[in-house]
């Protein structure tokens, strides 16, 4: 029986994906090697409620370098990244000399934004990629001292898309209360579980997420390690998530909204057996009703194709078993994707001028969290006749 990464108590499964490769393995055509698969399956700690991985990858198979996150490459993140650090700056950084800590770079958009407003700012990035201050190691409580013995105490720690990728999370905590000031906080936003079971959106799991966090999950691991639950903020980027903070005990009481959200889940039953078992039962249905809907279409002659080789299609057509015959190209705007193949299913990646190289019948939308800035930016494929294909929160075609 798999034990809970946070308090050690039992965690039980509830939904199986099956052998994955890695969501970042993009492989050259000629490539022979045999491909790394790890079982994907997702399970519930029985005590602490915290929803989690049962197998880790391990760190040496996890890319750090070739496929970086870049924020800025979609409008509606690189406004929100501006707003976040915006934010800090008017509410957190106001004392003499702040100093912001980030953990994981991205493409340095909020880091920018601080720096320009005269703060001092640091990024832990173990890819050692970025414009700014970067310190190259993983945040943990060896780095988290040397940098609080070289810089000071930070007011703020954030992390975006990060810590639900850190298995071994608690060296984050401990590190945060290294290196934090007394009354400083550490904010971080990752996918909310709430929403993935409202959504029914299952491609938000894969190997580079860990954790799948819920209020009342995040206050039990946060209590743990000296710290509490003091806001947490719906985000309605990247399909809908939680911006969580955490203070020392004792240094600022709970929010309003943190009250209102424990209760909700509550109220929902978000991590109750029915709960799960229903929502496995929904992603069995989507797997049957996406893969009859591409058999019917290429049985018609349609084209179909694939918008977005993101980490989350992976999920999706290693699932599905959708391969090249079903979906012979994905269009996908990053470099260093493009000329080589999905992991596992093998489809090729082709740059975005593809797409309209001609237009195909159909394009299945794997970027749905982008969705609407996406059909705004390929209106010319609508007009032309194409249609959509979404699977979150169902099968349907606009």
């Amino acid at each position: 029986m798999s034990r809970c990464r946070v308090c050690s108590a039992a965690v039980h499964e509830f939904l199986d994906f099956g052998r994955q490769p890695l969501s970042s393995a993009f492989r050259s055509p000629g490539e022979t090697e045999k491909e790394f698969r790890f079982r994907l399956a997702v399970g519930i700690c029985g005590s602490c409620t915290m929803v989690q991985l049962l197998e880790e990858v391990p760190q040496g198979r996890r890319a750090h370098k070739g496929y970086p996150y870049h924020s800025s490459g979609s409008t509606v993140m690189h406004e929100h990244f501006e707003r976040t650090a915006r934010r800090f700056l008017s509410a957190e950084l106001t004392a003499a000399d702040p100093f912001f800590v980030e953990i994981g770079y991205n493409d340095g958009v909020v880091l920018d934004t601080v720096r320009d407003a005269g703060v001092r700012q640091l990024a832990f990035e173990p890819s050692g990629e970025g414009a700014g201050r970067v310190h190259c190691s993983f945040f943990d409580t060896a780095s988290a001292q040397e940098v609080r013995t070289a810089e000071g105490p930070a007011d703020i720690i954030y992390a975006a898309n990060t810590l639900c990728d850190v298995a071994d999370i608690a060296t984050v905590l401990e590190g945060a209360d290294i290196l934090l000031a007394p009354d400083g906080v550490l904010v971080f936003e990752d996918p909310y579980f709430g929403e993935i079971i409202e959504r029914t959106s299952f491609d938000q799991i894969y190997d580079e997420h860990f954790y799948y966090f819920t209020a009342r999950s995040v206050r039990a691991m946060a209590r743990r390690s000296g710290f509490d639950l003091v806001d947490v903020e719906r985000l309605p980027v990247h399909g809908g998530q939680i911006r969580y903070s955490l203070a020392r005990t004792g240094r600022r009481g709970p929010t309003a909204a943190v009250t209102e959200l424990l209760a909700e889940e509550e109220s929902r039953g978000l991590t109750e057996p029915e709960t799960l078992n229903g929502f496995t039962a929904t992603v069995a249905t989507i797997r049957t009703e996406l893969v009859e809907l591409l058999r019917r279409l290429t049985r018609e002659g349609h084209r179909v194709v694939g918008y977005g080789a993101t980490a989350k299609s992976s999920t999706v057509l290693n699932y599905c078993g959708i391969g090249p015959d079903l979906v012979p190209l994905v269009c996908d705007s990053t470099p260093s994707k493009q000329g080589r193949l999905t992991p596992g299913t093998h489809i090729p990646v082709h740059p975005p001028q593809a797409f309209s190289d001609p237009y195909p019948d159909y394009a299945l939308l794997f970027a749905w969290n982008h969705a609407e800035e996406v059909m705004a930016k390929e209106q010319a494929f609508r007009e032309a006749g194409g249609r959509w294909i979404l699977y979150v929160p169902d099968v349907h075609i606009v």
